[in-house]
């Protein structure tokens, strides 16, 4: 599966010529995949529609670097996810799921400003649907009514972790770029 996103196309653009930025799912792939269902079968009995849910998600992404075989505008976009149910009543554990799922993108002509937001608000808002798929379809396999992830707020989530860099920045007495403030300005 392919998408492309042509971002930033003034009017009488096309998206062959070189200032509109690109943004296309070149492959898309399970990393690695974990169902473990360690308390059956008396966890098969203990099911429930609605199990208690934790879930963790991290995203990570990666530059290929000049000397990868399709070029330097690819980069790797990772998403882990892991979800952990548990019985309501007893808090007994049901199961776990994890798995880490990723793209490879092809970006072009995107402003290094903008580049953490591609990366790690719209690469995962591309895989999201796919990696869904996969835990639903583990869970389902593992004897469970399958987890179906509800949408994740990619653009909530990056602006948290920008906000919590640019905290310990301050904290330790730096600019949010890095540098250090002006003499009597910390």
């Amino acid at each position: 599966m392919s998408e492309t996103n042509n971002i930033g196309l003034g009017e009488g653009q096309t998206g062959d010529q070189p200032k509109g930025a690109v943004m296309r799912v070149a492959s898309q792939y399970v990393k690695d995949l974990s169902f473990e269902n360690p308390n059956a079968p008396i966890s098969m009995q203990q099911a429930q529609e609605k199990p208690e849910i934790q879930l963790e998600v991290n995203l990570g992404a990666r530059p290929m670097g000049a000397d990868f075989p399709m070029g330097k505008d690819f980069y790797e976009v990772e998403m882990s996810i892991s979800a952990r149910a548990s019985n309501r009543e007893t808090k007994d554990l049901l199961y776990v799921v994890e798995t880490n799922y990723a793209g490879l993108f092809l970006i072009q002509n995107i402003p290094e400003h903008s580049m953490g937001a591609a990366l790690l608000v719209e690469a995962p808002r591309l895989l999201f649907p796919f990696a869904r798929q996969v835990i639903a379809e583990s869970v389902r396999g593992g004897g469970f009514t399958p987890l179906m992830l509800e949408p994740l707020d990619f653009a909530g989530m990056y602006r948290a972790q920008l906000e919590q860099r640019a905290s310990q920045l301050k904290a330790a007495g730096q600019n949010s770029d890095g540098s250090e403030p002006p003499a009597g300005q910390a």
